[in-house]
């Protein structure tokens, strides 16, 4: 008497596949299955609730071909947000590419600090430098929609996509412009100036999980600090009386960015914890000159 086979269902297919992918690429069971399951839902066009709901039918109802495609891109070691070619950030969907960083939960706190500097019912201008996918700069502009943000890049396919994800998401008060920080605002000033510029040192060990993002938006210089002082020393030049300057940073690195503040004038420095409790921005404020 013959057994029938056992029918593979669409959960035993995303388990399945979320196993592969570990066995090749590394990486934590769970983490990975969610990653496998959000992309069976992108592919096959579900809903998580509806995911969830058909878990149980035959994984053959399913046209997998999409899906498989990328399954072998995350078993490769490609990022699910290059995958899927978009990233939630502070509660918005950024198209992604290559070209720019995956925005990242951390760097949403430096969005948080900038809003707190910034009332609703006032008038502001903004900067953000190295603006990658626009992430900051067009988070800024729709919270903020009485604000005018400058948003600068050196690269120009990083500037594509962050225009992007401007008209997608109808941030219309952005300027994007390509600079090497902030060669194209010469003699302009802002009330706040925002960055989260490279901060990883060469030959970090931490680059080799992120090869495949751009290594010009990671890397600066030995300590990790280069861009970091270019940027704390010249903001002053750039910020009105009384504006502040706020930047991401290395979770090892705050004390040095504080000591850069200190060296550059910037008063009222305080360092800023992520939401995991660890070394992530430094915010200094442009002292108002005195009158005699």
């Amino acid at each position: 008497m013959s057994t029938a086979a056992a029918v593979t269902t669409l959960g035993d297919r995303l388990r399945g596949d979320a196993h592969r992918v570990v066995a090749a690429a590394g990486g934590e069971f769970a983490e990975t299955l969610r990653a496998v399951q959000r992309l069976g839902e992108a592919r096959l066009r579900l809903s998580p609730a509806a995911r969830i709901a058909r878990e149980r039918d035959p994984a053959a109802m399913f046209d997998l071909d999409a899906y498989a495609g990328d399954v072998a891109r995350l078993a490769a070691g490609e990022p699910l947000a290059y995958v899927l070619g978009e990233q939630p950030f502070h509660d918005r969907v950024f198209v992604v590419t290559p070209d720019v960083l995956i925005p990242r939960p951390d760097t949403e706190v430096l969005v948080t600090c900038a809003l707190g500097r910034l009332p609703p019912h006032r008038e502001a201008t903004v900067l953000d430098l190295g603006t990658g996918s626009g992430c900051i700069a067009i988070t800024v502009a729709l919270e903020r929609l009485r604000a005018q943000v400058t948003a600068l890049d050196a690269s120009p396919e990083a500037l594509r996509v962050a225009m992007l994800n401007a008209e997608r998401l109808g941030a219309g008060n952005v300027r994007f412009l390509r600079s090497h920080w902030f060669e194209a605002v010469s003699g302009q000033r802002f009330d706040c100036i925002v960055a989260n510029p490279p901060y990883v040192a060469t030959g970090d060990p931490h680059l080799a999980d992120l090869g495949h993002e751009p290594v010009s938006a990671l890397v600066a210089g030995s300590d990790g600090l280069a861009d970091l002082r270019h940027i704390v020393a010249r903001a002053s030049d750039h910020l009105e009386p009384g504006g502040v300057l706020m930047v991401e940073h290395g979770f090892d690195q705050r004390d040095a960015v504080l000591e850069l503040f200190r060296e550059a004038g910037f008063t009222d420095r305080q360092g800023i914890d992520d939401l995991a409790g660890r070394a992530r921005v430094v915010v200094g404020q442009l002292a108002v000159p005195v009158s005699t």
